[in-house]
């Protein structure tokens, strides 16, 4: 019975310290903060886009008001409140692009066009790869779905995949600052990659990356899409010279440290994990199972970003998901550990659940249900009464 309630607890603190992380950057927060300390004369436009493009959008609203003269924002369908976007907002599909995608596109490339020498303020925080886009010529929206598929399955990390999206589009790796013109122009980002590289966030809209055809040639791509990648990277206009200074205002390490607060104040040791966990999820999850096992006791927080290589017909799930299923396979009957992974945006993958929480019943929980599934299903099945039981 004690157990029970020490794991009831245990389990509970879990959820609360990264809730804690969340609300540290999250998106009306970090904006509004920042605006307070920096603030802008006279009027201007506001551009959002990515997974927090309304929370942002709201943080710079509550600051700048009426001063905000026209909006566009866009985001993750579902992640949209209408009653404050009104007719500005646009929801497209997210890890893989869809219609709304390219509808997105054209609608940012028509909201720029109207050039009243008004300055703009970008919002851009992760999921912008996706959610919004203008592709080069030769490639329609199968190939785009096609490549953003192959690319969440094959291995590579955020900052490889962005750069294969950039040869393909015609605003991402700073394409969009050739339809700026001589507008002021301000950019905020909350940072979901490694090291908060402007010019990989979003497969930046605003950032050129200069030695890009070098990096690409560096990642191995199967034929078709190597193709359309140098093609694509062939059709890029001259960019400006000088790039707009993209205001990072929050990121993981933000995120790491207010979940180390919280995890102090429930008087738990804490270590603070340093390195940046990326490679294959499933071989992470057994890494940091292992280390939880081995470790002192008390609450260790890594942050990152994991990858994944899917089979032809996978499940459902996400990396932080998968990553947490193999760490619940090393802690099978583990009395006092437990493992909480999950994405700060709120969705892993393509799914709505933002990751798992695993602990040393976890696997034998899961197998008691599909006994106890299977046994409801034995019993609603029919039975043929039209011939004697026996060995036939």
């Amino acid at each position: 019975m004690e157990q029970e309630r020490l794991t009831a607890q245990y389990r509970n603190h879990l959820l609360q310290i990264p809730q804690a992380a969340l609300i540290k950057v999250e998106g009306a927060v970090v904006v509004s903060d920042w605006l307070k300390t920096n603030l802008f004369d006279g009027p201007l436009h506001l551009v959002a886009v990515g997974k927090a493009a309304q929370s942002m959008a709201m943080g710079a609203d509550r600051v700048l008001g009426k001063r905000i003269r026209k909006a566009l924002i866009i985001s993750k369908f579902g992640h949209l409140d209408y009653d404050f976007c009104r007719r500005s907002g646009i929801e497209a599909a997210h890890p893989v692009p869809d219609e709304n995608s390219l509808q997105a596109g054209r609608s940012l490339l028509e909201f720029l066009s109207a050039d009243d020498g008004l300055p703009l303020l970008f919002l851009i925080s992760g999921g912008a790869s996706s959610l919004v886009e203008v592709p080069v010529a030769g490639v329609d929206l199968e190939f785009l779905a096609s490549t953003n598929q192959w690319l969440l399955g094959s291995g590579l990390d955020i900052v490889q995949m962005n750069r294969v999206r950039k040869g393909l589009s015609q605003i991402k790796g700073g394409g969009l600052l050739t339809r700026l013109g001589d507008r002021s122009l301000y950019a905020l980002a909350i940072s979901d990659v490694p090291g908060d590289e402007p010019a990989v966030i979003g497969s930046d809209l605003l950032v050129p990356e200069a030695d890009l055809l070098e990096q690409l040639s560096a990642i191995s791509l199967p034929d078709w899409l190597q193709a359309r990648v140098m093609a694509g990277l062939a059709q890029r206009a001259d960019l400006p010279d000088e790039s707009p200074l993209l205001q990072i205002v929050a990121n993981l390490e933000l995120a790491k440290q207010a979940a180390a607060e919280r995890a102090d104040q429930l008087r738990y040791p804490v270590t603070l994990h340093e390195d940046f966990l990326h490679g294959d999820a499933a071989e992470t999850g057994l890494k940091l199972a292992a280390q939880l096992q081995d470790g002192a006791p008390g609450i260790s927080i890594w942050g990152g970003e994991t990858t994944v290589h899917l089979p032809p017909e996978p499940g459902q799930g996400g990396r932080n998901q998968h990553l947490a299923l193999a760490a619940a396979v090393a802690l099978a009957g583990s009395s006092d550990c437990y493992l909480l992974a999950a994405a700060t945006d709120g969705t892993d993958g393509p799914t709505e659940d933002a990751g798992a929480l695993v602990d040393g019943g976890t696997l034998s929980r899961g197998l008691w249900r599909v006994l106890m599934q299977q046994d409801r299903w034995l019993r609603q099945m029919p039975v043929d009464c039209s011939r004697p039981a026996g060995i036939s």
